[in-house]
């Protein structure tokens, strides 16, 4: 049986570094599930998450052998630390409602062991919205996000309807526009919202999004 690993590397910034990492994965046929990397002058951290059928001893030797790694370090994913996550956008005043009642949530729930962050975009705009909700598929471990505004319609309605079908929960604030009418669940109250996004998310929770699809409250 396969086990997610995860390690946060220092290298030199020079060209091929990336692909030493990944051929020693691929020799020890790991699949690498997650890749980040940020530079700074003339070293870079890459963080890599991977799953592997045996033990990654071996890998994390050979990794660390690679010409050009200065440091490197087994850690714990970002699955373990930060969990799912769930991201809340819209107007700033409203954001921040959905957002107090979502984190006062999490905390419940992380107390008896789960992992869930809140992440938050103040964002006006029709475009600019829509850009940001395609966008959430691309962002790693998001199960779920909250639209918090007035008015959304339009070509947010659209990339909601598309995310949706990527498997990424859609919870809406009762406004006016069609986002509401495309969104997996309808809650006026953004404190009341945001409490449920958690427990829908929530393993730990008794509610299931599925049946409350398509209401409002």
């Amino acid at each position: 049986m396969s086990t997610v690993h995860a390690i946060l590397a220092t290298i030199s910034d020079r060209p091929g570094m990336l692909y030493g990492l990944t051929k020693v994965l691929a020799d020890h046929e790991a699949n690498i599930r997650y890749v980040d990397m940020h530079a700074s002058g003339d070293h870079a951290e890459v963080y890599l998450e991977f799953s592997v059928e045996d033990g990654a001893g071996g890998v994390i030797e050979n990794l660390r052998a690679v010409p050009g790694v200065t440091r490197l370090e087994e850690t714990p994913s970002f699955s373990k630390i930060y969990g799912k996550r769930i991201i809340i956008m819209g107007g700033g005043a409203q954001v921040g409602q959905v957002a107090l009642g979502a984190i006062s949530e999490a905390d419940r729930h992380n107390i008896r062991g789960e992992r869930i962050s809140v992440d938050t975009i103040p964002l006006v705009g029709e475009q600019d919205l829509a850009a940001a909700v395609r966008a959430v598929t691309r962002l790693p471990r998001v199960k779920l996000l909250v639209l918090a505004g007035s008015l959304m319609g339009g070509a947010i309605t659209g990339a909601v309807e598309e995310i949706r079908k990527n498997g990424v929960y859609v919870i809406s604030l009762n406004m006016a526009g069609s986002v509401p009418d495309a969104a997996d669940l309808v809650v006026s109250d953004p404190i009341q919202a945001g409490v449920m996004a958690v427990m829908a998310i929530a393993d730990t929770a008794k509610f299931d999004l599925i049946r409350q699809q398509k209401r409002k409250y």
